[in-house]
């Protein structure tokens, strides 16, 4: 199973990006997929998430300004990111999250960088 991260860059406040992330490879009782950061000197945080069952999450921070969305066809997942601030600068990382023997795994892609400019 292979997470393929795309979309990070350099970006002024309050402009968008948007990351995308495809899944190659199966992955059975897939839970749902998303989003993490991490900033520099910082721990590894939760951005979004989207479940394969519907619904979504987001961290306070980033809610109303992130959108999370599935394809599940193509079984990829965005983020876009709108009113971008330099407090978002970070590694994001795609996250999938799957049931295996009755424990919830954690599968990582590479990181990708964004950074916001002030």
């Amino acid at each position: 199973v292979q997470l393929q991260a795309s979309g990070g860059g350099l970006v002024q406040a309050g402009g968008s990006l948007t990351l995308s992330c495809a899944r190659s490879g199966s992955i059975s009782d897939i839970w749902g997929m998303g989003w993490y950061r991490q900033a520099p000197g910082k721990q590894r945080e939760l951005v979004a998430s989207v479940f394969i069952g519907g619904g979504s999450h987001y961290a306070d921070s980033v809610k109303g300004r992130f959108t999370a969305s599935r394809d599940n066809a193509k079984n990829t997942v965005h983020l876009l990111m709108n009113t971008l601030k330099p407090e978002d600068t970070a590694v994001y990382y795609c996250n999938a999250k799957a049931w295996s023997a009755g424990i919830l795994r954690d599968y990582w892609g590479q990181g990708t960088q964004v950074t916001v400019s002030s």
